[in-house]
């Protein structure tokens, strides 16, 4: 019993340092975050709407071709069990890299994301009505003029999510746990952002 213990408390003490280390990283990158409706009653804020417009009408992001292989195949492995087609898994991972790296934010974080949001189903619907990889609510491409878009392709869903993530995540002041929250609609909890930190400390990882 004392050792089953032992085992659990190092298990939650490694666990509190890999989010820890996590956090850390992305503080060093300066601070970065779904998609969730404003407050009934609220107007959607118009920095973040006009944040989202200039993103989708925005016209490669690995820093040389090893660097893409090394990340691509170590990524492609994990998600394998998610995304059994190769070519598709690879696809959607150049597409995370791309869009998260012009969001300034860590590819591994939107993965997470992903993962916990919809299990990288591309046709996911929640039953608040988001959708999409990031779970996106439609409501933003009225907003942002783009009423013709679709929230089931994977490059406009994943450029809307990383550019709402990164908005929450500069909003908060680089509070990771806080601005999950945001995202998911659950601010003052953190269960969602736990759940995502989880994720993100165990599976998607940068080694």
């Amino acid at each position: 019993m004392a050792a089953r213990e032992a085992g659990r408390g190092a298990r939650r003490r490694l666990s509190r340092r890999l989010a820890a280390a996590a956090l850390a990283a992305l503080a060093l990158l300066g601070g970065v975050v779904a998609a969730a409706a404003p407050s009934q009653g609220q107007a959607p804020d118009p920095r973040l709407r006009a944040l989202l417009r200039a993103a989708i009408e925005a016209s490669d992001s690995f820093r040389d071709r090893f660097e893409a292989e090394v990340w691509l195949t170590d990524m492609a492995q994990r998600l394998a069990p998610f995304v059994p087609d190769p070519h598709e898994r690879l696809e959607l991972l150049r597409l995370v890299h791309r869009e998260a790296t012009r969001a300034g934010l860590p590819p591994e974080l939107v993965l997470a994301v992903i993962e916990i949001e919809s299990r990288f189903d591309r046709f996911a619907i929640s039953e608040a009505g988001a959708q999409g990889l990031m779970q996106v609510m439609p409501f933003w491409l009225e907003e942002i003029g783009h009423p013709e878009d679709n929230l089931f392709d994977p490059r406009t869903n994943l450029r809307l999510g990383c550019t709402i993530l990164r908005y929450y995540l500069d909003l908060e002041r680089g509070d990771l746990v806080r601005a999950l929250a945001r995202y998911n609609g659950s601010l003052g909890r953190r269960t969602y952002s736990d759940r995502v930190l989880r994720v993100l400390s165990t599976r998607w990882f940068r080694q």
